[in-house]
Formats: C-alpha cells, structure tokens, sequence
C-alpha cells in the first residue's frame, strides 16, 4: 500500500499540550527496545529508570509529581523523530495491562446493535430495519440512565412489544457488557496499520475514550481508542464477538496517555467530545462528534463493573468506554450503509487527548505481532532492567 503514513507531532497533540502530563511508550533504536516516555516540550524523555514498563509505571504514588523534573530522565529525542521512524516507532501507550472494553454505552450504538442483530449480519436488511425500529427504541433510549427505574419501565414496555433484545440488556440494564478487547501487547500505537479481516464486507471504526486504570481500580488518565468492529461477524451471532473484535491490529491506542492533575481531571473526560473523520482514498469523506456526555453509564460505574472483589488486574487495566458512533452513511451502494476501504484514513480526535491517526488495512497484511509478554521480559532482562 503506497501512502504518505508519516505524521508530525503537532498534527497529533493535544490543543493545550503545553499544560497536559503525557506518558507514553515508544520502541528506542539507541535502547534497541520498548521505553515508557515522558512528552514534553517536543522531546521524549525515557522513564525506564522509575519503571521498565507502562503498567508500572501507573502504579506509582505521586508520579505526576515525580515527572516534574526532566533532568533526572535521558532525552531519547524529538517525537517527530519517532514518528518518521529515524529514532524508533512510537507505540500503543499500554503494555502489560489488560485491555477491555465496555460495550453498548450510548443510545445511539445501542439501536445500530439491535439493527445488526435483526439484519442477521446483513447490511442489505438494515437500512429497512432501521427505519422500522428507530422511531419506538430511539425515543425511548434516549436519555436513559441504564440500571435505573425507568430503565426497567422501558425495559417491560419493549419486552410487551417484542423489542428486547440482549444488547438492550446490556445497554439500559443493571450489569454492564465488558469484554476482552484484545491480548496484552498487541494494540497498535498512533500512525499504525489498523486491521480489518479480510471476509469482512460490513465493518467500522469505533471512536473511544480510554481510561488507564491502576490494579486497584483508581482512574489515573486517559487517551483515546479506535475498537475496530466487524458488523457482519457480530450481527450473524454474538458468540462471534471475539471474531468481531480481536483480530491483528483490529486495537489502536494513543497518541499518550495523559495523566489527571490539577488542569485535567475525570470531569473533563465526562464533557469531551469525540470526533471522528475517515477519509478514503476513492475520495468518501466521513465525520462525526460524539459528546461524552450522552454515555448511559459514568466511567465510575463501568470501572467498578470492571475491577471488584470478584475480578482484579494487577497490572492494572486500559478501558475502552464505549462510543456512539454507528456509521450508517451509504458508500458502497444505496442502502448499504458505511463499511472501510482498504486505505482509509482514521482520525479519532479531543481537544484535550490529541488525534489517534491510524490507515486500514487487511488484518493478515497488518505486521504481524510477534512482540509479547515473553519477548517484552527477555528484552528488558538483556538490557539488565529486571
């Protein structure tokens, strides 16, 4: 695939990057392996000395205070370094943590999943199906706190009306879905491939927040995400979820996370807006916002669904919360809705988090992964830093 994949780093940071903590993790030509990173003032500087990896990174008490001093960190070199590729590669801001996902958070996702459900996969059916289903489920969506009486009201009224449907059980009822997203290590960073299997023919991108997690559940920042999803697998079977989901490069996380402090705090999340722009090369043009205040559930409350008594991370957890967005703009043909093109350009963007820039490509000819929890140790244990 010949494209121009090279980014800038202004073309990805946050609009107020001069008062934002990012940390992030690169692959280090000079260290000849993955370097937890500290952004700022243009440079990346390595934090391999407080903690090899990310997860541990997060751990640590009082860390923002611990990064005020750049001094004490080697300068690795300019992030535009990375993201030419003339000093390293700039990865996915996660490493040993567990990435999940909450699914079926805003009304709107919610009506596209039943879609995919009744249209069995097919997007031929959907467009019908929509225009049958969205005047009873969206108004009565809308707005919704999930868990809530009212939910269970609208829940017994759709049920009479043999409406329900189990991603209505998950969206408006008391236990949220959370699921596996993908395998430790293997998401991709900003500027990266994403991948989508090469039998799907109904597909798109998810734009997210994600949440970094500590392994005792406290919140510590976020960045954002792209759980690339594959309409057809899903909507032919729930059980095809995984299929769905975790395919090579199908996770992109990025550009950094940036850590809550006294400018940026959980609140700010909550009031963000998501904007998504794919750009294909056969010249469609799509674009979208999504107010994170629509989500039916708090980040707090999925969190707990997360991470309680009854399940633990210890090396801590990135948490995709969900998005709104279900493309239905026709490309392919009338009433065929929105599906990728080999090419495609993904921009998912905050103000406040930057822009994960990433192009589609078929899954199998993705990079393959081959950098995991095995080769992470025996590289950090060659460079003596285990």
């Amino acid at each position: 695939m010949s494209l121009n994949t090279v980014l800038s780093a202004q073309s990805i940071l946050p609009q107020d990057v001069n008062d934002a903590l990012l940390v992030g993790r690169v692959w280090s030509k000079a260290a000849d392996g993955p370097c937890p990173v500290l952004f700022k003032e243009g440079r990346l500087f390595d934090l391999t000395s407080l903690s090899p990896t990310l997860s541990g990174l997060l751990e640590l008490d009082d860390l923002a205070a611990r990064l005020k001093q750049t001094a004490a960190f080697t300068d690795l070199g300019a992030l535009d370094s990375f993201l030419n590729g003339e000093a390293g590669e700039l990865l996915a801001p996660a490493d040993l943590q567990a990435v999940k996902a909450a699914g079926v958070t805003f009304a709107d996702s919610m009506l596209e999943r039943v879609i995919e459900e009744q249209a069995k996969g097919d997007p031929l059916r959907a467009q019908e199906i929509r225009g049958r289903l969205a005047p009873v489920l969206g108004d009565n969506l809308k707005g919704l706190v999930a868990g809530s009486e009212k939910a269970a009201e609208v829940k017994k009224l759709l049920q009479e009306l043999d409406l329900w449907s189990q991603y209505l059980e998950v969206g408006i009822g008391p236990d949220a879905e959370i699921f596996t997203k993908a395998q430790p290590m293997s998401s991709v960073g900003c500027g990266a491939l994403v991948g989508i299997h090469p039998k799907s023919d109904w597909n798109n991108p998810e734009p997210e927040v994600v949440l970094a997690v500590t392994s005792k559940g406290k919140i510590v920042g976020a960045t954002l995400g792209n759980d690339v999803n594959l309409r057809d697998f899903e909507g032919r079977s729930a059980l095809l979820l995984s299929k769905a989901k975790d395919n090579n490069a199908s996770c992109a996380i990025g550009p950094f996370i940036r850590l809550f402090d006294d400018k940026f705090t959980l609140e700010d999340i909550k009031q963000a807006e998501v904007s998504l722009s794919v750009e294909g090369a056969d010249g469609f043009t799509m674009t979208g916002v999504s107010p994170m205040a629509a989500i039916s559930r708090s980040p707090e409350d999925l969190v707990s669904q997360l991470l309680n008594d009854n399940h633990q991370y210890p090396d801590g957890v990135v948490f995709f919360l969900g998005t709104m967005f279900a493309p239905v703009k026709d490309r392919r043909g009338a009433g065929l809705g929105f599906t990728h093109e080999i090419g495609d350009r993904v921009e998912i963007s905050t103000l406040r988090l930057g822009r994960l820039i990433n192009w589609v490509e078929n899954s199998d000819r993705c990079p393959k992964w081959d950098f995991g929890l095995g080769a992470l140790m025996k590289n950090l244990a060659r460079r003596g830093l285990l």
